[in-house]
């Protein structure tokens, strides 16, 4: 008979920075009633428990390190809302694909300029792709006019980094969105005071 195997208890998961797992040897404790004291270490995971809270590091660089006494669980819920709150904001700069053919129409074309023009607006880039297929390839010359013509009619709301190239079976420009590079400008002319008006008889 085979007997049973035996595996190691499972250590319980240690918090970091939390009570004991806090190791500077002294802390600037913050407490509830807005009282902050210089304590070691022990001595205020034990006056925070006395009233039934958590030590939580919260600035473990200062000196000495900053610890608040509160509850463990609502300081992870400010936690994760104060991340919630910044991913929210943060916006994420796409590269949108638009492509085309040498000989697109004109309808198709103005439809996939407004999908630019709604793509730079939202502060996305943009990457213009002519596709050249079968002898198409050779009119090269058509695929890039027709990227330098897109780049020209975005003016205004998109720059384009530099010429079209060519890879493979396709000619591509990219086309940032300005509005970001206007901004200063603004600023440097709101900043700026009125010229004093003379006049004249």
């Amino acid at each position: 008979m085979i007997p049973p195997r035996q595996f190691p208890p499972r250590r319980p998961r240690i918090r970091e920075n939390v009570n004991e797992a806090i190791r500077a040897r002294e802390v600037r404790a913050v407490f509830p009633d807005g009282s902050v004291e210089i304590l070691p270490t022990p001595q205020a995971v034990r006056k925070a428990q006395d009233m039934g809270l958590d030590l939580i590091l919260i600035a473990p660089t200062a000196e000495p390190p900053v610890a608040k006494a509160m509850d463990y669980g609502q300081w992870q819920y400010e936690n994760k809302k104060k991340q919630h709150e910044a991913r929210k904001k943060q916006h994420i700069i796409q590269v949108k694909e638009i492509k085309f053919r040498p000989n697109t129409d004109d309808h198709d074309y103005d439809f996939k300029k407004n999908h630019a023009i709604r793509f730079l607006k939202e502060g996305n880039r943009v990457k213009a792709v002519v596709q050249f297929r079968g002898r198409e390839i050779a009119h090269v010359d058509l695929g890039k006019k027709l990227l330098l013509r897109f780049a020209d009619d975005l003016n205004g709301i998109g720059a384009i980094e530099g010429q079209p190239r060519l890879e493979g079976r396709n000619a591509h420009v990219l086309i940032s969105p300005v509005k970001a590079k206007e901004k200063p400008k603004e600023k440097a002319a709101a900043d700026t005071p009125p010229e004093p008006q003379t006049n004249e008889a």
